[in-house]
């Protein structure tokens, strides 16, 4: 169960495997709309209920993906900014004015 959840982190981690995997999903359902059409699979419910579970899953996925890359975003942000102040504090002399 260990190596399952590091492969997991490493996928999930890399944007490359990332759109790979959404790139191959995407081709193998437009693949799968003439093929399900012609073997009359829209009439079926479970083909149907199935096809509603999968747009459900990965439009629940996309989000938390975008949102897990906007948490990432502004930490970067953040840790820029802090790395700034300390760079102009520690390349600045502040005398008192007269």
């Amino acid at each position: 169960m260990g190596v399952i959840r590091s492969l997991w982190a490493n996928v999930q981690g890399s944007p490359v495997v990332m759109r790979r995997i959404n790139g191959w999903l995407a081709v193998f359902f437009l693949i799968l709309i003439p093929v399900a059409y012609g073997m009359g699979w829209f009439k079926s419910v479970t083909f149907v209920s199935a096809l509603s579970l999968w747009a459900l899953v990965s439009g629940h996925w996309g989000a938390w993906q975008a949102a897990r890359v906007e948490v990432m975003q502004q930490d970067q942000e953040k840790r820029m900014a802090s790395e700034v102040v300390e760079k102009i504090v520690s390349d600045t002399q502040v005398e008192r004015a007269e």
